[in-house]
């Protein structure tokens, strides 16, 4: 009865964990539906085929959504609005090199990790990504 108990403890064990690593739940940031396929081959996102070269894109998620390859065939992507204001109080964050800026508060956040640099209470909100030759798919 012993090995059924730790077989059962086993399994709900592993199928509690989740294998998506993206935390979202900042209250600041509504849950906009996001879909977006970029073709690295277009000029505009060209600049996409380059590590540590952002591209925000407009009108997607709450204030834009910025792409940037980290590594060779990946790339992050974040929600350009500030993650620690409310989603509308604020414009869109702007690109400083690898890092984005809050326009309200001039906080500084890491496109790799999406992190800010004073430990802000949220992370910038994260996209999923997948790559498929020179298309690039941002979803959530």
């Amino acid at each position: 009865m012993k090995k059924n108990w730790l077989l059962l403890l086993f399994i709900s064990v592993l199928f509690s964990c989740s294998d998506n690593s993206i935390n979202n739940k900042n209250p600041n940031i509504p849950n906009y539906r996001v879909d977006i396929e970029i073709n690295t081959s277009f000029p505009l996102y060209n600049g996409l085929l380059h590590l540590s070269n952002p591209v925000l894109i407009p009108n997607q998620g709450a204030q834009g959504v910025i792409v940037m390859k980290v590594g060779e065939g990946m790339y992050n992507a974040f929600d350009a609005a500030c993650p620690n204001q409310s989603a509308m109080s604020c414009k869109a964050m702007t690109l400083d090199g690898i890092n984005a800026v809050c326009s309200c508060d001039k906080s500084q956040y890491n496109l790799y990790s999406g992190l800010g640099y004073a430990k802000e209470e949220y992370p910038m909100k994260q996209y999923r990504v997948t790559v498929n030759g020179n298309l690039i798919h941002v979803y959530n």
